[in-house]
């Protein structure tokens, strides 16, 4: 079993895998939580697909010459919220480290939308 980095225990193919091959994300916390797994395997190209147009940067700053490597350490879901019919919030904990720097714990609030059938991540207050 290859472990999914999001923290459900599932194996990566049946958890966040079938959605960084192109399946739709049922719900918001499913696709918070497969945008947690592309930022833990560095993949840049889902995480523009799954990021609101509106709001996606120019950069995602993921692998810059000479940056220090992030490393993901976990995360922990607090509270998944649909607020209508195509809105929702997550609330999380992503724990990483960035080099040989202690453990920094980011906690926010992520609003998603949903168009044309698929989850988007709109933006995040961090708490």
């Amino acid at each position: 079993m290859n472990p999914c980095p999001c923290g459900t225990g599932r194996d990566y193919a049946a958890c966040c895998g079938r959605y960084h091959a192109g399946e739709a994300a049922p719900d918001a916390e499913a696709l918070m939580r497969s945008r947690y797994s592309a930022f833990v395997l560095r993949d840049a190209a889902y995480l523009r697909a799954s990021w609101h147009p509106d709001t996606c940067p120019a950069e995602l700053g993921l692998d810059a010459d000479g940056a220090p490597t992030t490393t993901w350490l976990g995360l922990t879901v607090k509270q998944h919220r649909v607020t209508g019919p195509d809105t929702a919030e997550v609330e999380f904990i992503a724990r990483y480290r960035v080099g040989g720097g202690s453990a920094v714990r980011l906690h926010e609030r992520s609003r998603f939308v949903r168009l044309d059938g698929r989850w988007l991540y709109v933006d995040g207050e961090h708490r």
